[in-house]
């Protein structure tokens, strides 16, 4: 289960690996970056776009191209063969400071857009981060699905779209979350806690489910990604060589590669040559496909 270096990104923040069988490819962000980039297992060869503003989420829209949660809201943007990027803005959100951001997201077994905020500045410790829910055809500003986060993340569905999971990832909290899922409303209620992360290596990253129904969660600042089953039992742990693994997502032919992309700091690089990049690794199980934005 050893970690293999497929990308030597050297991405600020990678986040949101989410692949795309039909090409057999990786897409992935640089969040501070604007970035989104392609990794094609064919060939190794490397894809760059650069977005007007950070770009932290992405799910694949109906029409081609990316719904993306940025820093104002959401848009769809289309990355061209040449390099050009277009970007169509589709819903806002009204954040609590302008010194905020879209963080970690993905879509449910439905097609619905997720995504929390946060401040820039997690040192702030500023619990203003907010769940928003983006459907088609909503402009905005778009309601709270759910306040008080700080650095929301982990975001997440079981296998029948019944239970979400999200995480705050704030060294001052470090917990994972369950709750019911409404598939017909996309409601969640009956929050309760998952995972204690203050009880296991690193901070509650971005995360995924595999066809298990098990919930894989990087574990942030430890170097290690976590598998807990549905009851929240700590199943097994695979460790990456950089200290800061940031999102999972299941790929491959066969979706039994575990994709991992992850953080590089700025103050201790030359410890940590491959952070920053993207690693594959065998994790024994298989995973789901990527759910699509429903238009």
């Amino acid at each position: 289960m050893k970690a293999e270096l497929i990308v030597d990104a050297r991405n600020t923040v990678g986040e949101s690996p989410v692949w795309v069988p039909e090409e057999n490819a990786l897409y992935w962000v640089d969040i501070p970056a604007g970035g989104l980039q392609r990794w094609s297992a064919l060939t190794g060869h490397v894809h760059a776009w650069k977005t007007p503003q950070m770009l932290a989420c992405i799910a694949r829209h109906p029409d081609g191209g990316w719904v993306a949660g940025m820093e104002s809201g959401f848009f769809h943007l289309h990355a061209h063969d040449d390099g050009s990027l277009d970007s169509e803005p589709l819903a806002q959100v009204d954040h609590a400071r302008p010194d905020m951001r879209l963080n970690d997201g993905r879509c449910d077994r439905q097609g619905r857009f997720w995504a929390g905020s946060m401040v820039l500045d997690m040192g702030a410790n500023a619990a203003v981060g907010t769940l928003y829910r983006y459907s088609a055809g909503e402009q905005g500003p778009l309601p709270a699905q759910l306040n008080g986060l700080i650095v929301p993340n982990g975001l997440a569905f079981s296998p029948d779209g019944r239970t979400m999971y999200l995480s705050d990832s704030h060294p001052l909290v470090q917990q994972i979350w369950a709750f019911d899922y409404d598939i017909d409303s996309g409601t969640p209620t009956n929050r309760r806690l998952f995972v204690d992360m203050n009880q296991h290596a690193g901070r509650p990253d971005g995360a995924a489910v595999d066809a298990e129904g098990c919930y894989w969660i990087c574990g942030n600042d430890a170097g290690l990604i976590h598998r807990f089953t549905p009851d929240g039992r700590l199943d097994r742990s695979l460790a990456v060589p950089v200290k800061k693994p940031s999102m999972c997502a299941f790929g491959g032919t066969r979706l039994d590669t575990l994709f991992v992309t992850s953080i590089r700091p700025g103050d201790d690089q030359d410890e940590q040559s491959l952070a920053g990049g993207v690693f594959a690794l065998d994790p024994g199980v298989k995973g789901l496909p990527e759910p699509h934005f429903k238009q």
